[in-house]
């Protein structure tokens, strides 16, 4: 039962309804912005009181809205029974019937890069927000808002929503008050520089300003947040890291990165949380991050003493990593702030500080153009996400991932990939287990050269040298050249002996 700890203010308790009330607060064709991230600190209750309105026959479609993508309760909750028309900016493959939906067609998915979002919102290019949907740890005395640990897009929400359900979630800690660092952006012609110079630096406040007055209902929830405990890091993951490290310290000895390093982000999943793992182990020292999710192995290294500030609009720890935390919240507090999306994605900080920007794509090209989001170019796999905010703008941009998927029947390095998300003018730097290319100031032929040398898998290396030759015979820019990569692709991934010896060397330009 919610107490005075988590209800600030005693007209609080009268706002609190059953979550079927706040359900039908939602009504057909409008437009809902949900708190959370990936999948933290997301609404549960009223949605799957949603959802279970609809499968019993009520008539609801909503567009649906978040930071990225969110738990069950929400995507494959509502998915499933149809309750969802358009999805933006951002859905996880891990969400099976909001993607098969999405692939079908019956649900219109727009694409969008995460930092754009909340702006788009507020300069009205998509139109009203009718609800947003908050899960947050508790409702100050004020009406602000104590979020959890997943901030997104839900200022954004807050202040442009006609009507404001919030969800209270006792399975959230209070340990998470202070974490936070709210901050919107003015719309220009008023905006001024965001005077964030470390990744430390707060510019806003620890809540989220709402009113008491626009609370509409407030739903009590003991949910907690669907993570899973990540896998450990796999030789393959390892071998990644140590490529990764070598070339940071080739960098370091060229005088290009200074020591301590420039701030990290690290994109989602396992490949990048077990590369981040892998930096605990590292002499690096005095490490800083300035991301958008802070996994489990963000929290190790804190633990370590190897980071002392890591930004980001959310972190999602396990069930392991969470009780860490709560064991030692002031050790994480200190060194752990939540900003909403577009300032921890802005483009303006990411460069002033020099991000080294750290993703993983689906497959990549010889030309080095990266696919985050399509397999086989047409089925959605998930959302382009932050990606192409670091990408873009950061002081070194880094693709890192295995070469091979499927147990080794499919190369991630590809002729040509089927479909773009960054283009080859937004990249510089490709790791797998076999190596690193360096492409920066090579020409695309050069570029080719370097990519499938330094990072194909052996088996797949005379595969893609034979396309090199035949497109450099051919020029390999004309549409008929295009139509016979996108062909060499098909076949390029059905072929190829399995038996090849796998090259260990670190391999890399040493311009």
């Amino acid at each position: 039962m919610l107490q005075s700890d988590r209800l600030r203010h005693p007209s609080l308790f009268d706002k609190i309804v059953p979550a079927e009330t706040a359900a039908a607060l939602i009504a057909d064709g409008m437009t809902v912005g949900v708190s959370g991230f990936t999948p933290s600190g997301y609404p549960k209750k009223t949605t799957l009181a949603l959802a279970a309105a609809i499968r019993a026959g009520r008539r609801c479609r909503i567009n649906l809205m978040s930071g990225a993508s969110v738990g069950p309760e929400i995507e494959d909750a509502l998915a499933a029974v149809g309750g969802v028309t358009r999805r933006t900016p951002y859905y996880a493959a891990s969400n099976a019937a909001m993607r098969e939906g999405i692939n079908r067609g019956a649900i219109a998915y727009t694409d969008v890069h995460l930092s754009h979002l909340a702006q788009h919102i507020d300069y009205g290019f998509l139109g009203p927000i009718d609800v947003a949907i908050v899960e947050a740890v508790a409702v100050t005395e004020n009406g602000d808002l104590v979020l959890g640990p997943g901030v997104g897009n839900t200022p954004m929400f807050v202040k442009h929503a006609k009507t404001v359900i919030v969800e209270v979630n006792t399975a959230q800690p209070l340990a998470l008050e202070g974490m936070h660092d709210i901050f919107i952006l003015p719309r220009p012609p008023h905006r001024r520089e965001l005077p964030i110079y470390e990744a430390g630096d707060r510019i806003g406040s620890p809540y989220l300003t709402c009113g008491l007055e626009r609370i509409a209902a407030i739903v009590e929830s003991d949910i907690p947040d669907r993570v899973r405990n990540l896998v450990p890091p796999t030789p393959e993951n390892q071998r990644m890291a140590g490529n990764l490290l070598e070339f940071l310290k080739f960098e370091q000895r060229k005088g290009r990165l200074p020591s301590p390093l420039l701030p990290l982000q690290s994109g989602v999943g396992s490949i990048a949380n077990a590369v981040l793992e892998c930096l605990a182990k590292s002499e690096l020292e005095n490490l800083t991050l300035y991301s958008e999710i802070l996994q489990d192995a963000v929290f190790t290294l804190i633990a370590s003493g190897k980071v002392k500030q890591a930004s980001g609009c959310a972190f999602t720890p396990s069930p392991n990593v969470m009780k860490r935390f709560l064991a030692e919240p002031e050790l994480y507090r200190k060194s752990l702030i939540l900003r909403p999306l577009d300032i921890s994605n802005h483009p303006e900080v990411i460069r002033r500080l020099g991000v080294i920007a750290i993703n993983t794509p689906l497959e990549f090209d010889v030309y080095g153009n990266a696919n985050s989001t399509h397999t086989g170019g047409t089925m959605m796999m998930n959302g382009i996400g932050g990606s192409g905010d670091y990408m873009r703008n950061g002081y070194l941009g880094i693709f890192i991932t295995e070469s091979t998927a499927k147990n080794g029947a499919i190369s991630r390095i590809v002729p040509m990939v089927a479909h773009t998300d960054h283009t080859e003018h937004d990249t510089m730097i490709f790791i797998t287990e076999h190596g690193v290319a360096d492409v920066r100031g090579l020409d695309p032929r050069e570029r080719a050269r370097v990519i499938v040398n330094n990072c194909a898998d052996p088996r797949y290396r005379p595969l893609l040298l034979d396309y090199l030759r035949d497109a450099e015979k051919g020029g390999g820019h004309t549409p008929q050249d295009l139509a016979k990569a996108h062909a060499f692709h098909i076949r390029f991934n059905r072929t190829g002996s399995m038996d090849p010896e796998r090259a260990p060397a670190v391999a890399f330009a040493t311009k």
